[in-house]
């Protein structure tokens, strides 16, 4: 265990030599202590300029340049691009409302003490409860984050909030039950993804114990809820978590959506016939389409070519390590988390998925 998980309040961890030198609450960019911006004119233009001021700018120039704009969009290759971009869209939004909203709930209407009692005191114990937690709780992978930023701003330890975080997406009934139903012939890929994406959880909730450290993450400053009324604290909190999660949703789809297109499908069979580089294709074709977990199976089904255990990694790996997905933990946790947190994720989902595709389906 690491001091930066000793001093996370809600660990059950003792202290006893005062605080450790890096230890402490999980930063809260904006927050209390964080240096005021330099530069007058900087910050008058991020006090008068927003996201409605900004949506309103882009509605202006899209009547504007409507006619350019239709032309392009017209293009093959543009229509794939938006097809792509809004079939993203459609699949990720519904669940991140919901993440967003449960959130809100978590922060407003859940007490700190509630975390200290359903959670082991001992952290290392408290990751696999948390893993195992993604069981009852529907959603994707862009639900599973605010609700891990709330779980850590409610005192819960950061190795079992990301713990969660990786878990919930996969192992989750619903994102089973498609996985059953897009490989009839194949069973065991239900028993193989859920128990890969569990033991991947817990290998990097027990890393974060070991090697991470809190100031690595800094949540964005959310406003005061305390003082306020139930209802008006609720709201509060998800209009903030929307427009900021929403905004990386949309960055992570654009990408997805762009990688799409320029990504030739020949290129997937030359690869499909390689072992070591189907494996490692699949991996890091399942970044870059950004698949919502309920709906990655049937893709995975489609992928025909590529071994099951090629495809297994393809199933593992998206959940946990997607281009929509990284760019929503920059907006949640910050740069720094972000750039260690997902390679280190992308590494050991293919190794686990590889040795459990091995034993289990063949």
């Amino acid at each position: 265990m690491t001091s930066a998980d000793q001093a996370t309040p809600g660990s059950g961890a003792p202290s006893t030599a005062g605080p450790p030198a890096g230890a402490g609450p999980v930063p809260v960019a904006g927050g209390p202590g964080e240096r005021p911006a330099a530069g007058g004119a900087g910050r008058w233009l991020r006090e008068r300029v927003g996201s409605v001021e900004v949506l309103a700018a882009v509605l202006v120039l899209l009547v504007l340049f409507r006619e350019p704009i239709g032309a392009a969009i017209s293009a093959p290759r543009m229509q794939t691009w938006t097809t792509v971009f809004v079939s993203v869209m459609v699949q990720a939004v519904p669940f991140l409302v919901f993440g967003v909203l449960l959130s809100a709930v978590i922060a407003v209407f859940v007490p700190r003490s509630f975390w200290a009692r359903a959670l082991p005191r001992h952290p290392a114990l408290a990751v696999p409860v948390a893993s195992a937690a993604g069981v009852v709780l529907p959603g994707c992978e862009c639900g599973s984050v605010p609700i891990a930023g709330s779980l850590i701003r409610r005192g819960v330890t950061p190795a079992a909030a990301l713990a969660f975080l990786l878990a919930a997406p996969a192992i989750n009934p619903i994102v089973l039950t498609a996985t059953a139903v897009a490989f009839p012939d194949n069973p065991e890929m239900v028993l193989g993804r859920g128990l890969a994406s569990l033991v991947v959880a817990m290998i990097m909730g027990w890393l974060w114990l070991r090697l991470g450290r809190t100031d690595w993450i800094r949540l964005p400053h959310r406003p005061d809820l305390d003082g306020l009324a139930r209802g008006v604290a609720f709201w509060s909190a998800v209009r903030h978590d929307v427009v900021h999660a929403g905004g990386f949703l949309v960055l992570g789809a654009m990408a997805a959506a762009s990688i799409n297109v320029l990504v030739p499908e020949r290129w997937l069979q030359t690869l499909a016939d390689d072992p070591v580089l189907s494996v490692l294709a699949l991996a890091v074709l399942a970044v870059l389409l950004s698949i919502c977990s309920e709906a990655d199976a049937f893709v995975a089904a489609s992928l025909s070519q590529f071994s099951l255990t090629s495809r297994l990694v393809f199933l593992v790996v998206g959940p946990m390590v997607d281009l929509k997905l990284v760019s929503m933990q920059v907006g949640a946790f910050g740069r720094r988390f972000a750039f260690r947190f997902a390679p280190t994720t992308f590494v050991v989902a293919v190794l686990v998925a590889v040795g459990v595709g091995t034993v289990v389906v063949r």
